[in-house]
């Protein structure tokens, strides 16, 4: 159900496939936030592919210099910086893929609902430029807490009247990276060969690796296993922690929104078979949005894979994070219903 070809390193793997295949090569990516921890790094990975022609790069700040020395690079990708609300339209303007790691990271005892308050507003007012001016645009939100800002694009959407829940995706592909990782990690395997779909949300308890599906299979003591669940999990609060207040996942978020984007990119220029997890507007369950594998299409989701079927522990797990799921979309709804 999940399966994907093996994973080879993100750049090589990009090249062969720009190369080997069909994929339409003349776009205009947009990625909004582009000076931040992970906007820099974001659209370091999108200027080295061949898949991106344009890359305009927004922020409130230092966007100008962050062109400038990308644009120093020996690749096709054309950079322009854009900087200030008053260069947004200007920026996001026929752009095919939009991809928003604005806002601000978490911080050691935060969660990503304490971000709420501000990145809310964040992601509010640019995907509110981005419905008047690109509205056709697959829209990647990075920014957290995401199980909560994608329901403040979709409905923002809605009010200017070109909402298509199949170009709207939560970006949650740094789980399944860290899935993949900490479980070939652990059976010792080649990571470029592993698949673990994980479903669900962006955020704790919401985050549910379905072990019973990685490819090729694994088995855990049942301790050992919850013990991989909960890592998986924790992965961000690991990575807070570690950096001790100097900032939070951004390097293995970039990677992970630039696998995502690649995908994306190369499914809008007609190659088939791009499978990536994502937080989408779904009927899986009983929340109106879920992560689950996505096969991706030239309209954004061709088609949603489900969650498969899952053994008792993981039916347990998807019970334990519908409750929260369902809070954070309402909080994200009602702030863009209310506001």
């Amino acid at each position: 159900m999940f399966s994907r070809l093996a994973r080879q390193p993100l750049i090589i793997s990009i090249v062969k496939n720009a190369f080997s295949t069909s994929a339409k090569t003349d776009t205009k990516v947009a990625v909004l936030g582009a000076s931040g921890g992970i906007g820099q790094p974001l659209s370091l990975l999108l200027k080295e592919s061949p898949l991106v022609s344009q890359l305009a790069l927004y922020d409130i700040a230092h966007t100008p210099g962050v062109a400038a020395d990308l644009s120093h690079i020996e690749t096709k990708a054309k950079v322009t910086g854009y900087l200030g609300p008053d260069q947004l339209k200007e920026c996001v303007s026929g752009a095919q893929l939009v991809l928003i790691p604005a806002g601000v990271p978490r911080k050691p005892g935060m969660t990503r609902d304490d971000l709420f308050n501000t990145n809310a507003s964040i992601v509010r007012d640019l995907s509110d430029a981005c419905a008047q001016y690109c509205p056709k645009a697959i829209m990647g939100i990075v920014t957290n807490p995401v199980n909560s800002t994608v329901p403040i694009v979709s409905e923002v959407f809605k009010k200017r009247g070109v909402y298509d829940p199949k170009r709207i995706f939560g970006v949650t592909t740094l789980d399944v990276v860290r899935a993949n990782t900490f479980i070939a990690e652990a059976k010792g395997l080649d990571v470029s060969k592993i698949n673990v779909p994980v479903i669900g949300g962006h955020a704790g308890a919401t985050i549910i690796p379905i072990i019973s599906q990685c490819t090729p299979p694994v088995s855990f003591p049942e301790e050992e296993r919850d013990r991989m669940i909960k890592r998986i999990q924790n992965a961000g609060t690991e990575v807070v922690e570690a950096k001790a207040g100097a900032g939070s996942a951004t390097l293995s978020m970039a990677y992970a929104a630039a696998q995502f984007g690649f995908s994306v990119l190369e499914a809008l220029g007609g190659v088939e078979g791009k499978v990536e997890c994502a937080y989408i507007y779904s009927d899986e369950t009983k929340v109106k949005y879920f992560a689950t594998p996505i096969l991706l299409g030239r309209e954004g989701v061709e088609k949603n894979l489900g969650m498969g079927k899952l053994l008792g522990y993981e039916v347990d797990l998807l019970k334990a994070a519908l409750p929260e799921l369902q809070e954070s979309i309402q909080k994200g709804e009602d702030f863009v219903l209310k506001g």
